[in-house]
């Protein structure tokens, strides 16, 4: 696929970051959103500032998109532990509804509204992607160990929105392609808390995770729409 322009939500993280500088350095005219709409200048990048949290925000982030849609677009949101330290679960007793809602709140809906939004610009005539960044613990039949219960959950019915995205987009786009991507373990915020015991090898800089999913991106077909794909393009069963 040959990416003429970007859209990064979710800019000021780190694969998100990553993305916007990896996409740049390729000549890729990149529209760079996140909650500041701030970040360093780099050429071919354009920043605003968008929150996910408020339809409103996105709304008016892509209202003058429409002419020139972009014809990737990839949310690099998400959270595993909240701001105030809540992490996530290892035992339904764990359970708190305010810290599962918030957590589904990123997680799910705020890429389920940038779909929203975006979709509908996309071009019927040509490949288009929109990408989702999800994780291998929100694949139900993948599931061994158990706990992480709301992050778990909020992979899983974002895997499901795509699911259901793609099929009504292929109605419609035919050419589209709607999936979720797990990046592995990247060396970022949200994985810090939990490095400590991974295996040597495990984890993946920001820069070589962006390298991975672009070339995942880049081999999807519209037969692949609707999928959970890994860091190396094989797809994880839902």
């Amino acid at each position: 696929m040959a990416i003429g322009k970007a859209a990064v939500f979710g800019a000021s993280g780190g694969i998100g970051s990553a993305l916007v500088a990896d996409l740049a350095a390729r000549g890729v005219d990149v529209l760079a959103g996140s909650r500041s709409g701030e970040g360093p200048p780099l050429e071919g990048v354009r920043r605003f500032a968008c929150d996910i949290d408020d339809e409103d925000s996105i709304a008016d982030a892509v209202a003058d998109w429409s002419n020139d849609p972009p014809d990737l677009v990839v949310v690099a949101t998400g959270v595993l532990t909240l701001p105030d330290g809540t992490g996530p679960e290892r035992s339904y007793k764990s359970l708190d509804p305010a810290a599962m809602a918030e957590v589904l709140r990123v997680n799910t809906i705020g890429p389920a509204l940038v779909a929203k939004h975006v979709l509908p610009l996309f071009p019927r005539d040509r490949r288009s992607v929109f990408a989702a960044l999800s994780a291998r613990v929100g694949s139900i039949s993948d599931n061994r160990i158990g706990g992480w219960h709301s992050y778990r959950a909020s992979k899983a019915a974002l895997n499901m929105l795509v699911a259901n995205f793609a099929i009504e987009m292929g109605r419609t786009h035919p050419e589209a392609v709607v999936v979720a991507l797990h990046p592995g373990t990247v060396d970022t915020r949200l994985s810090s808390p939990f490095q400590s015991n991974l295996p040597e090898g495990q984890l993946t800089a920001p820069d070589a995770a962006s390298a991975n999913l672009l070339s995942v991106i880049e081999g999807l077909s519209p037969a692949d729409s609707g999928g959970l794909f890994d860091w190396r393009g094989l797809r994880i069963k839902p």
